[in-house]
């Protein structure tokens, strides 16, 4: 999707979908080669005028990875809200930051991590990125500023060294579109 706001300093809403293999004795991370980038980003994008970070999670992940929805765990804090009457409670994001992707113009990101035990069901849609890298910690850690934004390092990190011991992994079903 493009840019929905153009203007000077205008923000645009984004997804980032921090995502950890747990197959292994070695927990790996999804990232994937960006095509215009040039760099390794996380699974997401744009989040569009009709949906909800939730909505578009579950858009994104399937165009850029493959993966179905329920594939996927979301990683929680423990003793999290868990309901709320008469409205739709989306999950706690592992970050939420402002970027500045090009001058002038600004992304905030929601980054939400989710586990899993599997590969994809399916490739990603045509016109998505095909090179799909699973990096160990010390991959990731070795990566330079010019593989990945700074960023994106730190919050694979967290996800990894804090959430993945503190945090609960929930089933994606457990928060409603």
């Amino acid at each position: 999707m493009a840019h929905i706001h153009t203007g000077k300093d205008e923000h645009d809403y984004t997804f980032g979908a921090y995502i950890v293999k747990l197959d292994k004795p070695e927990p790996k991370v999804l990232l994937h080669m960006h095509k215009k980038m040039e760099m390794l980003f996380p699974i997401g994008g744009h989040i569009e005028l009709v949906e909800t970070p939730w909505q578009a999670a579950k858009r994104e992940i399937f165009e850029e990875s493959g993966y179905d929805f329920n594939q996927l765990k979301i990683l929680q804090p423990k003793n999290s809200l868990r309901a709320l009457s008469d409205v739709n409670l989306h999950p706690y994001p592992i970050a939420i930051s402002d970027q500045d992707p090009m001058p002038g113009h600004f992304h905030t990101d929601i980054a939400f991590g989710f586990t899993t035990l599997e590969y994809p069901k399916a490739k990603p849609l045509a016109g998505e990125s095909l090179d799909l890298r699973w990096l160990s910690h010390n991959e990731l850690i070795s990566l330079s500023e010019k593989q990945i934004f700074p960023n994106t390092k730190a919050i694979y990190l967290y996800l990894l060294d804090t959430c993945l011991a503190e945090w609960e992994s929930l089933d994606t079903s457990y928060f409603k579109n």
